[in-house]
């Protein structure tokens, strides 16, 4: 084993007392290999552990510490995983992995299923690639909540959608980790006329009595050019949109009745495909499906909604953000609020994907390429803001491997990666004061 590799140390940590840094990694700790951060984090619990490192020249040292249970030890690892990621043993008929382009970076095409992934992070998982340990060490290890990609219960159908044999035993395979106390964020990615209708009927009641399912989304399916020899799937479009919302809305009432909760949400996309009003905050609740794309539009409204906005700034200047088709109806109440400050001009520019294809329309799949030909027409020294959802985390690249700094240059205009949060991106305005 390699060894969980360590990239950063916090200030005035214990690893840093250590002399740990950047490039060493911790080889075993209380004398056993570890696969991931779970296991990593059920040993430091320990008050008296035990760290083998290897330092990144070679050199290996053994520390033995005495702590407090709760005592972090204060390093970030180059990855939550330490031996190799579980693949996706399906081929969803919707994989978007599936609909990439060819000769692109090896690390696109990786399909992850990994429980451990799920736990840590909130990744969507299928569950149709677990074997018997890995049942048995989720009930012991409780862990919880995990995410599910269910796509639908009916069993042959769910087979037919993921090309797996094992695909169907979805609803089993929850019932069992939720008699040991396991519980479930859930997704329907619906395509129209394959899982919709009565299959997602089906689908919300076989979840809706199964103790342990705390959310149900529904999302629809997106769909790139490169479709070659995969099956035909349509796209939703205004009226089979609305119907689907409708159906959802009417649920969401039966569940606050019935539970307390609505426990079903159509992503913000169907509304918006639907042309209906994101609905309040309060029909969220807690927002657990916020980085589903469930109820993302109006928390970043309402962020807007509360922000204090100066009056005027000086000098005046001028802002483009760049975003995708449907990041433009986003954007809208934003830029109105923001115009209201004088001195400040601001606007968006939706572009088309011309990497995926036109019918992708959400701005984090936006490229490099995609970036060059929409914004070409600019004139020099233009300020672009672009969401960081567009750059991939860890190298600083969008999915084509150019970087913004490729943008700027070659078409001599700055560009400006800014976070989600709405004080965030008021303080990249306001640093600009200076250039």
């Amino acid at each position: 084993m390699q060894g969980a590799e360590i990239i950063a140390v916090d200030a005035g940590s214990l690893a840093e007392e250590l002399g740990l840094a950047a490039g060493d990694s911790i080889i075993k700790i209380n004398q056993k290999s570890f696969t991931d951060l779970i296991s990593f984090q059920w040993e430091w619990a320990a008050e008296e552990v035990l760290l083998e490192i290897k330092k990144k020249n070679g050199i290996s040292e053994v520390f033995a510490i005495e702590k407090d249970y709760d005592e972090p030890l204060g390093v970030h690892f180059k990855e939550a995983i330490f031996d190799q990621i579980r693949p996706c043993a399906n081929k969803c008929i919707f994989c978007f992995v599936e609909q990439m382009p060819p000769q692109m970076r090896s690390s696109l095409y990786i399909k992850d299923d990994d429980y451990r992934l799920s736990f840590l992070q909130g990744n969507y998982i299928t569950l149709s690639n677990l074997d018997k340990d890995d049942l048995a060490r989720i009930k012991r290890e409780h862990l919880s909540p995990l995410y599910v990609s269910v796509h639908t219960t009916d069993p042959e159908l769910r087979k037919k959608m993921m090309k797996n044999p094992h695909a169907g035993k979805v609803l089993s395979i929850m019932e069992e980790l939720s008699c040991a106390g396991i519980e479930f964020h859930t997704q329907v990615v619906a395509c129209p006329g394959v899982n919709d209708g009565k299959f997602l009927e089906k689908t919300y009641q076989d979840l809706s009595k199964l103790e342990g399912v705390l959310s149900l989304a529904v999302v629809p399916v997106g769909l790139t050019a490169y479709r070659h020899n995969l099956p035909k799937i349509s796209l939703y479009e205004q009226e089979t949109a609305q119907r689907l919302v409708e159906w959802v809305e009417k649920i969401q009432k039966i569940e606050l009745a019935k539970r307390g909760s609505r426990f079903i949400w159509a992503s913000d996309e169907f509304y918006f495909l639907a042309d209906l009003n994101i609905p309040s905050a309060e029909i969220y609740e807690d927002f657990s499906q916020l980085e589903n794309g469930v109820g993302m539009v109006r928390y970043f409204w309402d962020q807007w909604q509360v922000l204090q906005l100066p009056f005027a700034l000086k000098p005046a200047r001028e802002i483009i953000f760049v975003t995708g088709k449907l990041g433009e109806k986003v954007l809208k109440p934003v830029i109105d609020r923001l115009n209201s400050i004088q001195g400040l001009k601001v606007r968006s520019l939706a572009l088309t994907n011309t990497f995926f294809g036109p019918s992708v329309t959400v701005a984090g799949l936006l490229t490099g390429s995609c970036l060059l030909q929409g914004l070409k027409e600019l004139k020099k020294g233009t300020v672009v803001f672009i969401p960081e959802s567009m750059i991939q985390s860890g190298n600083g690249k969008f999915l084509d491997d150019l970087t913004p700094d490729d943008v700027a240059r070659i078409l001599g205009i700055r560009v400006v990666v800014v976070p989600v949060e709405a004080e965030k991106i008021l303080a990249k305005i306001m640093e600009m004061e200076d250039g």
